[in-house]
This record gives C-alpha cells, sequence and structure tokens, in this order.
C-alpha cells in the first residue's frame, strides 16, 4: 500500500510544493541577507497555514465540488484557480495591514501576539470557531459554478472570511517586516502567502481523489483543537521574542 502510494504522481506534486515552499523561502532569506529571519518566518508562516479555519473553509469547498461530481482533472483546474485567488487576495490584504502595522509601535504587536495566541488556545479547547457567518459561507460554496471563473471568485470572496480567524500571526507578521522597503516587503509577503496555501496545495495534490481530499481536510478539521494549541503556543512565543524576552 505505501509503495503504491508512493509511486502516485500526486506525491510527486506534493514534494515539489514543499520543496519550492520551503526551499525557495530559505533560499531567497539567505540570499538577501535575512537568513537570521527564516526561524521566525516559518513559525509566522506555519502558525497561519495550519489554522484550522482554512481547513474548514477548505473542506465546505472540497464538498460543493463532489455534490456538483467534479471529475479529477476539473478538480486541479478549479482548485488550482481557488487556491491562486486565495493567495492574489490575501496577499492584497497583508499589503494594507503592513500600512496599519507600520504606524504602531513594534512593542503593541508583542503584546497582541501573546494575547492573540492566547485566545486561539483557548477558543481551539472551547472548540469554539472563529469563522464568520458559516451559512453565507455555505451559501457561496454551494451557488459557485464549478468553473475557473467561479473559483477565482469565490476564492477572492471567501478570503475576507479567513482573515478574523488568521489576523493574529499576519499582523504580527505585517508589523515585523513594515520597517523594511516597499520592495522588501512586496517580497516578504509573497514568501509569507506561498506557505500560507501550502496546505490547500498539499490537500489538492496529494490525495488521489475528491473523495480523499474531502477525508483529508476532514480530519484537519477534527484536530483543530490541537491545531489550535500549536498555533496559539507558536503565536506566544513570537511574541515574547518581539519584546526581547525569548530568542529564536
Amino acid at each position: 500500500m505505501l509503495r503504491e502510494a508512493l509511486n502516485k504522481k500526486e506525491v510527486r506534486y506534493l514534494l515539489l510544493i514543499i520543496f519550492l515552499s520551503f526551499g525557495l523561502s530559505a533560499t531567497v532569506l539567505s540570499l538577501i541577507g535575512m537568513s537570521y529571519f527564516i526561524p521566525q518566518f516559518l513559525t509566522l508562516a506555519l502558525t497561519d497555514s495550519v489554522n484550522p479555519c482554512t481547513f474548514a473553509v477548505y473542506t465546505l469547498f472540497l464538498i460543493a465540488l463532489s455534490v456538483k461530481g467534479v471529475d479529477k482533472k476539473r478538480l486541479y483546474l478549479v482548485g488550482l484557480s481557488f487556491v491562486a485567488a486565495v493567495y492574489v487576495s490575501y496577499y492584497t490584504l497583508g499589503l494594507g495591514l503592513t500600512f496599519i502595522a507600520g504606524r504602531i509601535p513594534l512593542e503593541w504587536a508583542g503584546y497582541f501576539a501573546i494575547a492573540f495566541g492566547i485566545y486561539t488556545i483557548i477558543t481551539g479547547l472551547a472548540e469554539r470557531s472563529r469563522t464568520g457567518d458559516k451559512r453565507a459561507l455555505r451559501r457561496k460554496m454551494f451557488s459557485a459554478d464549478t468553473t475557473v471563473i467561479g473559483a477565482l471568485i469565490l476564492g477572492i470572496s471567501v478570503s475576507t472570511t479567513l482573515l478574523p480567524c488568521s489576523a493574529g500571526p499576519y499582523l504580527v507578521y505585517a508589523a515585523v517586516i513594515a520597517r523594511s522597503s516597499t520592495a522588501m516587503v512586496f517580497l516578504l509577503l509573497a514568501l509569507y502567502n506561498l506557505i500560507f496555501v501550502l496546505p490547500l496545495l498539499v490537500i489538492l495534490f496529494a490525495m488521489g481523489s475528491l473523495r480523499e481530499s474531502k477525508e483529508f481536510s476532514r480530519a484537519m478539521v477534527r484536530h483543530s483543537a490541537e491545531l489550535s494549541v500549536v498555533a496559539g503556543a507558536l503565536l506566544i512565543v513570537i511574541g515574547l521574542w518581539i519584546l526581547g524576552i525569548f530568542k529564536l
């Protein structure tokens, strides 16, 4: 069974995605003289990317595709369009956050990171959803066309649903990089969002079918409490790092 799984082309896509995302980010940061920032960068980006809200939204998307009977080829096409739209939208939102965060003391970002980390842990253990109006989100998912254009529009619209849930690490990251040059901000946001959409690409390509993708995404949602605790703890560590209490 394992040998068969390793022979699947989806696994090769998965390994390529992981290599490109982490390898490219680490390489670029090293080339621009920011190798010291790699641990903090990966911590914040991973904290955001394993957010249960992201998996909840993507699960709804996969269920909607399943109900509409999308085949494997169209799944990849529509799924990639959806992920691309999320990437672009989240990147644009990041520019706005950077503009705002650049006007507040960096120390405040440290306190915010600790507070949001504690909030994330508490809501995770209490199994409280931080996603917005689920009914409205579900209507969007099931009413969207299973076309590239439909997936792009859907990806853009649901990105606003993800922001309140993942505002903590993204705002902290924006505050950290806001003091850099404009060109550097653009580059650092591009690398961050590459890691952010990594789980969506993994689910899309690593699974052999729509059913398997949906089941894997649902499994991640079922472990939302554990993911929230990990994400919250990492965010607290980042907050302590910003305040100079802890070194990464």
